[in-house]
């Protein structure tokens, strides 16, 4: 049986990670560091207190609870290295011990940064899949999948083989790396950059659209628009592997960022359909349930051209003859609205919102003459800005598939760059560096392991 790598140049060896890296296992207690340390597969290792997303677990009061790891330790969760989550510290401070602290059994063998390159490419981190060990189902965020929650251990991570470059080469790869990479992720975030403003100019339209006021305007409650059904069903075991009939999950509505949903995301088989609820074209869905007060309550048209179910943790709004349902998708979306959601939300890793807290939402509603010519404008509008963004979203995937193309060629050795003449550049911090880079995870309690 192969490995992961494939075939290596005939001047590499190869050896198991427990040959070439060993587990520090220092602990906490009695307290030597109250710096937190934390981890993620989009930023790699950060000071907890500079995290950029502050959700999920928050740290323990018992710092006894926590690792240590040192200066250039290369860090992986055993919970989240499926992602690519892993990274060398630049601190001395504490970990969950959910975090594996890595260093090199000999220093002079081993560049760690070139090993860091390994642990976050996908080729590498899919191949542990076979050793992992399932702790807990998880519902997907977007509501369509069963997905398993997995965990590596040491033991059995020690087993993998990894390649062993000579150490001279193992630097020139790092070097190299370092400077390609880096010139792809500011082009991956320039794009970034651009779909974010493309983003804006979208909302800032569609919020002048809609709040802009004049004769005839009215501030009006929700639920004097029309009426709401609650969705139910739900179970994973009935989505279709091929086939099935179109279902909308509570996941697919916050999570496809559209205002019309026109093909399903999610589908699920005939014979379970019964056990859902039933939702006609041109009707509203609301998300109850969400990851974030942001999320929470956010709405779409079905648009979808064949018979539709809905499952449970969404609302089905019936609008009444005062108002366009593509004029309620765009107001839905203004921050005037977003605002009125946010403050209704309950919860805090899981976020809800009730149908009671949906009909109170005030919208500034014209007369429909009026509706329909907002959304006429809007629809022009929107379709320019959101080709836009598709040609930068298609681009962005070019980039980020070259650069794990060009990670895994390097790295395996089926790419030669001794010789190489590395330019001077400005080197400065960019966050684009795994396949999936929204694969953050979220800080993990300190357990048993």
């Amino acid at each position: 049986m192969s490995e992961w790598f494939g075939d290596l140049p005939e001047r590499w060896e190869s050896k198991r990670i427990g040959a070439l890296l060993q587990q520090r296992k220092e602990t906490n207690a009695p307290v030597k560091t109250d710096f937190i340390l934390s981890l993620s597969a989009a930023h790699g290792v950060v000071p907890y207190s500079e995290r950029v997303e502050k959700g999920g677990n928050k740290p323990k009061n018992d710092l006894t609870k926590y690792s240590i790891a040192h200066e250039n330790d290369l860090l992986v969760n055993c919970m989240n290295v499926l992602a690519g989550s892993c990274g060398v510290s630049k601190w001395h401070g504490a970990i969950s011990p959910v975090y594996y602290a890595l260093y090199p059994r000999n220093a002079d063998e081993i560049n760690i940064w070139y090993y860091n390159y390994i642990f976050r490419l996908v080729t590498f981190y899919r191949s542990l899949i076979g050793i992992s060990k399932g702790i807990l189902v998880h519902e997907s965020s977007t509501g369509s999948l069963n997905t398993i929650r997995l965990r590596v251990s040491m033991q059995n991570m020690n087993y993998v083989m990894m390649p062993l470059p000579p150490r001279n080469e193992q630097d020139q790869i790092v070097r190299f790396l370092d400077w390609r990479v880096l010139g792809i992720n500011r082009l991956i975030n320039a794009k970034k950059k651009l779909i974010a403003l493309l983003q804006e100019q979208k909302r800032a339209a569609i919020n002048e659209a809609v709040t802009r006021g004049g004769d005839g305007w009215q501030d009006v409650s929700l639920g004097n628009l029309g009426s709401f059904r609650k969705g139910f069903g739900g179970s994973r075991a009935d989505d279709a592997e091929s086939g099935g009939v179109a279902c909308i999950r509570y996941g697919d509505i916050y999570r496809s960022g559209v205002l019309f949903l026109h093909e399903p995301i999610t589908r699920i088989t005939a014979e379970s359909s019964v056990s859902y609820a039933r939702v006609y074209k041109s009707e509203m869905l609301f998300a109850l349930s969400g990851e974030t007060k942001e999320e929470i309550g956010q709405a779409l048209v079905n648009s979808i051209d064949e018979d539709t179910w809905c499952s449970g943790d969404a609302a089905i709004f019936t609008a009444n003859d005062n108002v366009l349902y593509s004029f309620l998708a765009y107001a839905l979306r203004c921050p005037y609205v977003a605002k009125q959601r946010a403050s209704m939300a309950k919860g805090d890793i899981i976020v809800h919102i009730s149908t009671s807290a949906l009909r109170r939402l005030k919208i500034l509603v014209p007369p429909i003459g009026e509706q329909e010519a907002i959304v006429s404008q809007l629809d022009t509008i929107c379709v320019g800005i959101d080709s836009k963004i598709k040609i930068e979203n298609e681009q962005m995937k070019l980039l980020q598939e070259y650069r794990t193309r060009l990670i895994s060629d390097v790295v395996t050795g089926k790419m030669d760059v001794r010789d190489v003449v590395i330019p001077d550049y400005e080197t400065v911090e960019e966050t684009a560096v795994v396949e999936d880079d929204d694969a953050d995870d979220s800080f993990e309690e300190a357990g048993d392991e």
